[in-house]
Formats: C-alpha cells, sequence, structure tokens
C-alpha cells in the first residue's frame, strides 16, 4: 500500500504551478481504481523524487481520455474524481495536476503535449507504465519518452507490468472482477476493499415508510462497474465502520432511473444528509430484481438485512 506522508495540492491545469512545485518528479495516467500497479508508480515516483530532493507530481485526466473519445462504449469507471482524490491525498505526493480532457488537449500531437509538460511544469523526470500512451490518437507512447528523453532536459522511466503471481495487475482485470462480482479478487488487485464514496443526497423518502431509511449517494459515472445489492461495511459515521446491506442500481421496482447507491445503516439513527460516507463492499447478496409489489420487495429486503448482518460481522 502507499504510505502516508503528506498533504496533496490540486492543481487544475499546468498553468501557473507555484515555484516550490516547478522542476518535480512526475508520473501520467488515468490512475482509475488507484490499484497496485499504480501505487507501484506513485511508489516509485516518491522514491525518485525523495532521493533528487525533488516535488513529485501525479498528472492525470478529467473526464477519462476514452470517455471523451467513446462516451458509448468507454469502460466503466471504477473511481469518479473523488474517489481517485481520496485515494491519493494521503499518498506523499505534493501535487495533483488535474487536466481537462477537452478538443484542444485531443489534439496536442505527442510532441507538443510533452512540451507543455517541461514548459509548465519543468519536469526533471518521468514515470509511466509500459503501456501508456497520449498525444493526438494514441501516437505517443513510452519509447518515444525515452527517445524524446535524450536531450538530457530530463530523464524517464518506463515500469513493467506489475503481476501478483500469474496475474497481471490492470484496470481491466479490475473491472472485469467487479463485473463477476468476485469482491476477494477485486480487493487483491487493488490492495484494499472496493469502495465508492459520495455525499449523502436526499430521496424519494421511501425507504423510511417501508423501515428501511437509507442513505442516498448519486454514483455520478456513465456505467456502474459492478451492480446488484451487497453487504456493506460504512465509513465516515463513527470512528469505527458499521455495517449495513446496499442496493448498486436504478431501482427497476420503483421507476428509478439515475444510477443510484442505498444504504441502510444497521443500528443507527439520525440525520445523514450532506455527510461523506465510504461504502465497503464486502460480499454480494444478489442481482437488482423488479418485484410485483413493495410488499414482496420488503420481504425480501429484511432477508438481505439479516444475511448481510451476518456477513459484516466476519
Amino acid at each position: 500500500m502507499i504510505s502516508a506522508r503528506s498533504f496533496l495540492r490540486l492543481l487544475r491545469g499546468t498553468r501557473g504551478v507555484p515555484k516550490a512545485l516547478y522542476g518535480g518528479i512526475v508520473t501520467l495516467g488515468s490512475f482509475d481504481g488507484v490499484h497496485r500497479g499504480h501505487q507501484t508508480l506513485i511508489s516509485r515516483t516518491l522514491e525518485r523524487a525523495r532521493a533528487e530532493g525533488r516535488p513529485a507530481v501525479i498528472v492525470s485526466f478529467e473526464p477519462m481520455p476514452r470517455e471523451y473519445l467513446s462516451p458509448d462504449t468507454a469502460p466503466a469507471r471504477l473511481t469518479n474524481f473523488r474517489e481517485r482524490w481520496r485515494l491519493l491525498e494521503r499518498s506523499g505526493l505534493d501535487a495533483f495536476v488535474l487536466m481537462r480532457f477537452n478538443e484542444a488537449l485531443r489534439r496536442l500531437s505527442g510532441t507538443a503535449f510533452l512540451q507543455l509538460l517541461v514548459k509548465d511544469l519543468g519536469v526533471a523526470g518521468i514515470i509511466v507504465g509500459h503501456d501508456f500512451r497520449f498525444g493526438r490518437d494514441g501516437e505517443a507512447d513510452a519509447a518515444f519518452l525515452q527517445a524524446s528523453s535524450e536531450g538530457g532536459k530530463f530523464w524517464v522511466e518506463v515500469i513493467e507490468s506489475v503481476r501478483l503471481g500469474i496475474d497481471r495487475v490492470s484496470s481491466s482485470e479490475l473491472r472485469a472482477a467487479l463485473s463477476e462480482r468476485d469482491l476477494p479478487r477485486a480487493a487483491y488487485l487493488l490492495g484494499r476493499p472496493y469502495t465508492m464514496r459520495g455525499r449523502v443526497v436526499v430521496g424519494q423518502q421511501l425507504g423510511r415508510t417501508l423501515g428501511f431509511p437509507t442513505a442516498n449517494i448519486r454514483v455520478r459515472r456513465r456505467r456502474l462497474p459492478l451492480s446488484g445489492v451487497f453487504a456493506v461495511r460504512v465509513h465516515g459515521i463513527e470512528r469505527s465502520p458499521l455495517g449495513g446491506v446496499a442496493s448498486l442500481g436504478t431501482r427497476p421496482t420503483v421507476g428509478g432511473l439515475e444510477p443510484l447507491l442505498e444504504t441502510f445503516v444497521f443500528d443507527f439513527s439520525g440525520d445523514l444528509y450532506g455527510r461523506e460516507l465510504e461504502i465497503e463492499f464486502v460480499a454480494h447478496l444478489r442481482d437488482e430484481l423488479r418485484f410485483e409489489n413493495v410488499d414482496l420487495m420488503v420481504v425480501q429486503m429484511q432477508a438481505d438485512s439479516r444475511t448481510a448482518r451476518e456477513l459484516v460481522k466476519k
């Protein structure tokens, strides 16, 4: 896991970088999920930066490039921006440079994008994964970076795939595990349980009338990496996590359209509106179902709650 160290500063774009953050060691990528492969890149960036007495900087994008280029076929987001930020804010990195992926950035050639990093950030070193691509139509890659560094203004280090046994750690492997509701495998690839987080919003309050008041979090992503009903642990209410049962989906029984994460927190009564919560997925209970009526849904919710209580104790 990434070790906790210092305060992370968010910079929106590369313009006007503070002097203290100029001339750093930079790692680039989408970092969706912040899995063990990403953690290796970050750890190596920190190691090289501390050895050279330079700031350690991560450069990433929003939206993800594939979301911008192919919105209808882009892979499910593992982490939205807030989740990535929370995972990285205690990483030890000094700055998170968030670049808006738009038409202007898409049209930049590999050379122009690299010049942007050199001019605006003064990069002294760049660390990327072996499969990193950038520039117009992905024309530039790790080999391009290495060739471009021969002038001596900066160095480049390319990190090969991280493997756990015979398994390659990647965002696509993590998505596959989550789509299969294989939460232990997802946790293995992440080095921690898979979670989602967000602020609790006011919902239809139907659960309250049924005896299952829920904390509702808008998911805010085009496609869900997983869906269904889960035993969960809820972080952010008390010092220790509380058990619960959560539904992630569109709520077909009540005509829902927007993806929502609804969590019933066991043995808790209080106002959670506006509170930022982190929901840890413990076990998959069942797929989301459409019930003929609300009474049948309540019977199933009671059964789900009993099962989830036992699972979160383990």
